[in-house]
């Protein structure tokens, strides 16, 4: 089903009544099923008597990105367009800004299709195609459960404030999606672009930042991400909510970076968990916390604060009390260097900067822990916002995505209420490794991480 609030017209241009196709532009859901605003346009197609045409802007400059973004992406259009072949429908890769790509496709097109993103530069993107195009463009939300702008017209305090506007919603988005087979197929259809055959082709040829070297422990793709979530609700789901904060416990989905580059719907994983039998409901429905309830609030944060990837999207409280305390005495100070170096006298911050570094992920509850050391070893607050942004953005394949800036944001107070006041942090949260200690066992983390270095999982 594809529910009226996931559609927005995004400018009121006539549709045109002689085309050749309806254009799919593909950009946040990258994916062949699972994909509201793939059968959108197929139906809509169907409806024309017209084939669909999907079309993909590969741009070198995404903000943040490097070679192993580009490459984890690149691995999950190559299997996208397997997939999209077998459902007869084209997929054309420009080597290009996605509103230029789109534009070279839409002259043939009786209607674009897009799908939704809630960063600064593909809400430009989808403005600028709107404001150009002479056709009809719609907008086709299909990477949250609960359409942003239905649960709330405003930037959210906190999970405790936008957790029962999402519930009042949820169960009615909670429908599986129905695919549509295309009635006419594009495949044969002569419009360029590039040929991707495999990700290292392609890849050899991009112009991108290699600072972050590719990681070998996570492959893009559909299918990767479907082995990933059937692992998880087999082995991690039934102790989920009694270990998933446990960094020394392999219990976590690993499904953050399919989620942002859209190679799995979080419709599906949450359905996929809902209906898994002989699991606790409070496993259930702590993971469904987290996948709807706190990822949608960092669409929320982004979809209204502007600021999102800068100091200033702080709340007043958290800016004043961080100032108030900016001259305290600080026991270590280590440079950006030495930080991203992980070179530190804390063996539990350096493991969670290597595991970052290393396989381009880190554990939840380290991120946490890694964010808010940032704060306390870095001079002035401003400067340590700026310092985990660009290390996220960096070095994880979920970086450059809401989820991690509100992560990151969270470690200097944000969807947070005050605390009582110390030095260094005033009345934001702070954590400490005598607190890891005591809650887990951290030996056990500091140790899988060495064996993942050791292993090589550092694919050049």
């Amino acid at each position: 089903m594809i529910q009226a609030e996931r559609i927005k017209l995004l400018n009121d241009r006539p549709e045109r009544p002689s085309a050749r196709y309806v254009l799919y532009w593909m950009q946040q859901a990258q994916r062949a099923s699972g994909n509201h605003a793939l059968e959108f346009a197929i139906r809509e197609a169907n409806r024309r008597q017209l084939p669909v045409v999907t079309v993909f802007g590969l741009t070198q400059r995404f903000p943040g990105a490097q070679l192993r973004h580009y490459a984890f992406m690149l691995e999950g259009l190559v299997e996208a367009e397997a997939a999209l072949r077998k459902r007869g429908i084209r997929l054309i890769v420009r080597l290009e800004p996605p509103p230029r790509a789109v534009a070279a496709l839409a002259g043939g097109a009786s209607l674009v299709v897009t799908d939704r993103g809630y960063l600064r530069i593909q809400r430009r993107w989808r403005e600028r195609v709107a404001e150009r195009l002479d056709c009809r463009v719609v907008q086709v939300e299909s990477d949250v459960v609960v359409p942003v702008d239905l649960v709330s017209s405003k930037e959210e305090y906190a999970a405790r404030t936008i957790r029962p506007k999402i519930l009042r919603h949820r169960s009615r988005f909670l429908t599986p999606l129905e695919e549509t087979n295309p009635a006419r197929s594009s495949v044969g259809l002569r419009l360029g672009g590039e040929k991707l055959g495999t990700a290292e082709a392609l890849l050899k040829r991009l112009r991108v930042a290699r600072r972050a070297t590719r990681v070998a422990t996570f492959q893009g793709g559909q299918s990767e991400a479907t082995r990933h979530l059937r692992s998880f609700l087999k082995a991690s789901l039934p102790r989920y909510a009694d270990e998933h904060n446990n960094p020394g416990r392999a219990c976590v989905s690993r499904l953050s970076p399919y989620l942002h580059f859209g190679h799995i719907s979080p419709l599906d994983v949450a359905l996929a968990v809902r209906s898994t039998r002989g699991v606790a409901a409070a496993n259930k429905d702590g993971f469904l916390e987290e996948l709807i309830v706190r990822r949608e609030l960092a669409m929320n944060f982004c979809r209204f604060n502007d600021h999102y990837d800068n100091y200033e999207c702080l709340p007043e409280w958290a800016r004043r009390t961080l100032a108030q305390h900016a001259r305290d005495r600080r026991d270590y100070l280590y440079s950006p260097q030495q930080l991203e170096s992980a070179a530190t006298h804390d063996p539990y911050w350096n493991a969670a900067q290597r595991e970052m570094v290393e396989t381009g992920t880190m554990h939840g509850y380290m991120r946490m822990y890694w964010g808010k050391k940032i704060i306390e070893w870095t001079p002035k607050p401003e400067g340590a916002f700026g310092i985990a942004i660009a290390l996220n953005n960096t070095y994880q394949l979920d970086g450059r995505d809401p989820n991690s800036f509100a992560g990151v944001a969270w470690c200097f107070g944000k969807h947070d209420r005050p605390w009582k006041e110390r030095e260094v942090f005033g009345q934001v949260r702070w954590m400490s490794a005598a607190g890891l200690e005591r809650k887990f066992d951290m030996n056990a983390y500091v140790e899988y991480v060495e064996r993942a270095s050791a292993k090589g999982e550092v694919r050049m």
